[in-house]
């Protein structure tokens, strides 16, 4: 019988610390995993969010339709526009501060004749208005971001397809990454353009969330450390 019972606290003995383990790494990696940079991959970093471009041409490449991206190539045209022609802007970014920023993108000048285009993968792109992978020779619109290190990779805030010029928001939260100064707006100091309020609100947010972040850690770290403690102390007293 004594052997039985030692063998049963030896069970439990191993198993609650274990417990402690598990618990603590699903609920510590639930916590950071949305804070981590990796996770913002599929996000707008290595993107020029302070220029919008818009670009215009055709499907030149089947290209894929699934996830993470959906991505095709476009024939850029010879002569675009100075800027954004007159387009259905999608309700998503018909807050004036953003809908001004779309139709005053400047035309692509860059030196690809073709681009490719990476958009929201089927499940977003498909609420936002287009349920199909785009085909060769189909008409393509956009404004958006031109990226930093592949300068032939562009990626909308809004694109148009189709001979209708069918409007297909790109953007989560029903504004722009980044509200940058408009082309030709006042700059500070003659050199350094005046931050958008929004700007400054992201970087503010991102401080806040990191705060948020470590005060958890730092809360469930404690708790997890009491309750190990007083575990310990009352197994070493039944022992």
């Amino acid at each position: 019988m004594k052997n039985m019972i030692l063998h049963t606290r030896g069970i439990h003995s191993l198993r609650l610390p274990s417990i402690f383990r598990i618990v603590a790494v699903v609920v510590l990696g639930s916590i950071l995993l949305p804070a981590s940079p990796t996770l913002a991959h599929h996000g707008w970093d290595g993107f020029d969010t302070n220029n919008l471009v818009y670009v215009a041409g055709t499907v030149s490449s089947d290209g894929t339709w699934g996830n993470p991206h959906s991505q095709f190539d476009i024939t850029v045209d010879s002569n675009l526009p100075a800027s954004t022609p007159d387009l259905e802007i999608p309700e998503e970014l018909q807050d004036p501060e953003d809908s001004t920023r779309v139709k005053a993108a400047h035309a692509y000048n860059g030196s690809h004749n073709e681009l490719e285009v990476i958009i929201a993968p089927p499940t977003w792109s498909g609420m936002w208005g287009l349920d199909r992978a785009l085909e060769v020779g189909e008409r393509f619109q956009g404004v958006g971001y031109i990226n930093r290190e592949d300068n032939g990779l562009f990626r909308p805030v809004v694109f148009w397809y189709g001979d209708n010029s069918t409007p297909v928001n790109q953007v989560l939260g029903n504004t722009l990454p980044v509200r940058a100064p408009l082309p030709g707006s006042s700059t500070d100091s003659g050199d350094t353009p005046i931050m958008g309020t929004d700007v400054l609100e992201l970087s503010e947010n991102e401080k806040s969330g990191d705060w948020v972040v470590w005060t958890v850690f730092g809360v469930i770290a404690l708790a997890i450390g009491v309750g190990g403690f007083f575990y310990l102390r009352r197994n070493i007293r039944g022992n």
